[in-house]
């Protein structure tokens, strides 16, 4: 019989810090209503000058580690998915194999954006199976805030910080991850980009003055992409697997902005009351979007043992993914 991954326990952590849209009505020429009507935010999290990705990564860890009653020494590999890590080297995962006390042990990062944390699912899994690895600890964590334009009204918006991570182990019984699929193509629009801080454009006084440290977004293109490519992993996921929309419990999203979710709901045909939400609260918060949903619906009790769930994510590169999960 192959071997199964399945999530051992799930945890998430939000820094204290509340931004709400009053908030950014005293930073920039918008409104509560103008934000809510566009995104369905309502407020999001930021991270203290003293918090970095991995501060935040390692809470959301020890949450998911207690829940899945393991200890740091246990843990065999560590994948942190990001785009705003502590420093590009030494990796996010490696801040985080320290701060938790883990053995030595492989730690690295992905970059996939908002498909981060599927991505790092997709690794896990295939090291678990492959008898590489028998705990895995993924984690999406994000402190957005630090690349966000406060002088851009149109994307300030959107962004907050926050982690969510998950224990991977071999699966004793019906629940696993039973499929994940990646998907990527360059992004030659510019769509969602941070322009500078790379070989291709390295800091200068020019790419400061520009604000190219800044994340930059094109809305009505993400829009138009993150809609098709919903329905279609959703569409893909079923049909491959031989199930139907009622079979699945919930889909659990990247947090990317309501209308945006809506207008995938209506056009596949799905109540909104499938799929869980919480951007009203943290805002789009990249490759931690999905993990935070997972962990906050786990924890009120609304996914159980042996549920069927859908992941699903889009984000920058262009990259977007899906998982079919029985917890």
């Amino acid at each position: 019989m192959l071997k199964r991954a399945k999530f051992l326990g799930t945890g998430s952590y939000v820094p204290e810090r509340v931004l709400t849209n009053f908030d950014l009505e005293k930073l920039v020429d918008t409104s509560d209503e103008w934000i809510t009507t566009r995104s369905g935010i309502k407020e999001r999290r930021v991270a203290s000058k003293d918090e970095t990705t991995s501060t935040l990564a390692t809470i959301a860890s020890q949450r998911a580690l207690e829940a899945a009653r393991l200890s740091p020494e246990e843990i065999d590999m560590i994948i942190v998915a990001t785009i705003t890590p502590d420093t590009l080297f030494p990796s996010t995962a490696c801040y985080l194999q320290k701060n938790l006390g883990c053995r030595e042990i492989p730690a690295f990062d992905v970059l996939a954006a908002c498909s981060g944390f599927i991505y790092a699912c997709a690794i896990g899994k295939a090291m678990i199976e492959s008898n590489s690895a028998g705990k895995v600890l993924v984690v999406g964590a994000e402190c957005l805030t630090r690349i966000t334009d406060y002088q851009d009204r149109g994307s300030c918006i959107l962004f907050g910080d926050g982690a969510g991570a998950a224990v991977l182990g071999e699966s004793d019984d019906e629940s696993g991850i039973i499929t994940c699929n990646l998907y990527s193509e360059y992004d030659e629009e510019g769509m969602m980009v941070l322009p500078a801080g790379g070989s291709k454009y390295p800091a200068t006084q020019e790419t400061v003055k520009n604000r190219m440290h800044y994340m930059k977004l094109k809305g009505r293109d993400i829009f138009r992409f993150a809609v098709i490519e919903m329905n279609n992993m959703l569409e893909r996921e079923l049909s491959t697997n031989g199930i139907g929309m009622d079979d699945v419990k919930y889909i659990i999203p990247h947090q990317v902005n309501m209308r945006i979710l809506e207008a995938a709901a209506e056009r596949f045909n799905i109540s909104m009351d499938k799929i869980y939400t919480n951007l009203d609260r943290y805002g789009n918060t990249s490759s931690a979007s999905v993990p935070l949903a997972l962990d906050e619906a786990v924890r009120k009790g609304l996914i159980n043992r042996g549920d069927l769930i859908l992941m699903v994510a889009f984000g920058g590169g262009k990259t977007w993914a899906s998982s079919l999960v029985r917890y």
